[in-house]
């Protein structure tokens, strides 16, 4: 803790070396968020498999502060996206990110989360979960495997410790973070955040008609 935390540049009398430790406000809150990240419990596919042997005795990520799942997003300020992302399952993904109180981290295991996998081009997945939530860190492979997983949430750490209070702490700022629209699942999933891009795109006329919708005869 001591080397971690200690501001270089400042000398410590040797007397006081094992008693005194200067540091900022930014480096000891850092600190303290790096190493008590509490996941949302939850699996959407396969890679969830990979998370649970994550954090079983052979690899246990418990050393990083991060064993305590939790059920309720109450509770929890990490998301594990862990798996394929259908479009039934986004709007309930958004209310729960939305429940999680600032601040919060998104992390996108494996392919399918990160950018829609295998089932990229299918009707009833979203190709990446970024479309809808802001991701924090991308952790490639199909399967994902334990040790990517681990290099995944000291990567997250690692944009922790290099996170301000002055600039970065949009939490802590006046109004807040304004919540993310829950989408809609209709025949498709609607994202409310482009809502009016669709009303335009629905009212333009068709290629190969003129603006009276009568057919353009072709030369």
């Amino acid at each position: 803790m001591k080397e971690s935390l200690n501001s270089p540049g400042v000398q410590i009398p040797e007397e006081l070396s094992g008693q005194v430790a200067i540091t900022t406000l930014d480096r000891i809150y850092n600190w303290g968020r790096r190493n008590s990240l509490w996941p949302l419990m939850s699996g959407l596919a396969c890679c969830a498999i990979e998370m649970i042997c994550t954090a079983a005795s052979r690899y246990d990520f418990s050393r990083f502060g991060m064993e305590v799942m939790r059920p309720s997003p109450r509770q929890a300020d990490f998301m594990l996206i862990s798996g394929t992302v259908t479009k039934k399952m986004v709007p309930q993904l958004v209310r729960l990110y939305n429940q999680m109180p600032e601040p919060k981290y998104v992390v996108a295991m494996g392919a399918c989360a990160s950018g829609g996998g295998p089932f990229k081009e299918g009707y009833s997945v979203v190709p990446g979960i970024d479309k809808f939530l802001p991701v924090d860190v991308y952790i490639p492979g199909c399967p994902r495997t334990p040790q990517a997983l681990l290099n995944g949430l000291m990567k997250l750490q690692e944009k922790i410790d290099h996170q301000t209070l002055k600039s970065d702490a949009h939490w802590y700022k006046k109004g807040g973070s304004a919540p993310i629209p829950v989408p809609i699942l209709g025949p498709d999933l609607i994202d409310l955040r482009k809502i009016e891009q669709i009303r335009l795109a629905s009212q333009a006329p068709e290629p190969g008609t003129d603006e009276d919708n009568h057919e353009v005869p072709h030369e």
